[in-house]
């Protein structure tokens, strides 16, 4: 495994629970940390056993030649900022969603790292998960024909950080938004309902996407939903596919026989699901839930020089498609 320096900017929550472990794992090495406390930085560094340098100011940190690749985990409205400024000074990022509050800032920071030919790549990890990986290739392969329509649901208490519909959207069911893309490509027609009772959001959309295929999506944002959900639902042609949460992907295949299938047990699932082990600790949901695949891809692009699947200039048309949804549900 080729070993690559990273350079950090924030260890906060997120940061410290899921990006600096994952990138531990994908065999990161940690260069830096810049926080606003030079304490925080070192307590941080020691707890990922790195023995490099603290800063308590990102612009020290981004003055110094020797760290090329930045990874930024910062608060939602520092991120915009810190990435321009990195990109300008000709640094590789990785930025954590979302990047930019709408598509004029997203194509802003998407022509900055144009401008000094730098890697830009937003934290969109549901991509990287093994799960979505799984069903885009079976999508591409069309091996149960083209798609026809797509169910996708998303819950979870996003109260304590989301207070509107436009902050629900672009803090938290962003992931499902670009997944929407990433799995469907783009849409051409958006309509939807919501409903915000002091906070607790729900919210139905339907999308039309360019190649024909219907779709729908439920998103909530509840104190009932104390435990996260997902599950995406995709039908084919000849048969249908359900990834149900971030575990378990099952695929049926349409039977095709002159008697009736209900005669006899001919039906039959494939069910994909990771082993379970003790062993795995706690990367076994970094793994899963696609932080370490996200990691282990931007390291790729620095060392490579490509560019990332979740780009700068990709971040565009999810900024995009969040502007619709919002404006359709405002309707």
């Amino acid at each position: 495994m080729q070993s690559t320096g990273l350079a950090f900017v924030g260890a906060g929550f997120h940061a410290t629970t899921n990006i600096y472990p994952a990138a531990v794992a994908a065999g990161a090495e940690i260069q830096a940390i810049a926080t606003r406390s030079l304490e925080r930085s070192q307590q941080a560094l020691l707890r990922f056993g790195s023995q490099g340098q603290a800063y308590d100011r990102y612009q020290d940190l981004l003055d110094n030649e020797h760290y090329r690749n930045i990874v930024i985990v910062a608060q939602p409205e520092d991120q915009f900022q810190m990435t321009m400024t990195a990109l300008q000074a000709g640094k590789n990022v990785y930025t954590d969603k979302p990047l930019g509050w709408n598509a004029v800032q997203a194509q802003q920071a998407a022509e900055a790292a144009a401008a000094s030919d730098s890697i830009l790549m937003v934290g969109f990890m549901k991509r990287y998960a093994p799960v979505y990986q799984q069903l885009k290739e079976l999508i591409d392969r069309r091996e149960l024909g083209r798609v026809r329509s797509f169910q996708m649901n998303f819950a979870v208490d996003g109260t304590p950080f989301c207070k509107n519909e436009e902050q629900f959207i672009k803090l938290a069911a962003i992931h499902m938004v670009d997944l929407i893309r990433y799995l469907f490509g783009e849409a051409v027609d958006v309509t939807g309902l919501s409903m915000d009772e002091q906070g607790h959001l729900s919210q139905s959309i339907s999308l039309r996407m360019e190649d024909g295929v219907i779709g729908s999506a439920y998103f909530t944002s509840m104190t009932a939903w104390s435990r996260e959900s997902e599950q995406v639902t995709v039908t084919f042609e000849n048969g249908f596919a359900i990834a149900h949460e971030i575990n378990e992907l099952r695929i049926h295949k349409s039977l095709v026989t002159d008697d009736l299938p209900w005669k006899s047990l001919q039906e039959q699932d494939t069910i994909y699901t990771p082993s379970a082990t003790p062993m795995s600790g706690s990367y076994r949901d970094l793994y899963l839930r696609g932080f370490v695949g996200e990691m282990n891809h931007f390291m790729d692009c620095c060392n490579q020089g490509t560019i990332p699947l979740s780009s700068g200039q990709d971040n565009i048309a999810t900024m995009e498609l969040c502007d619709r949804i919002l404006k359709a549900l405002a309707r």
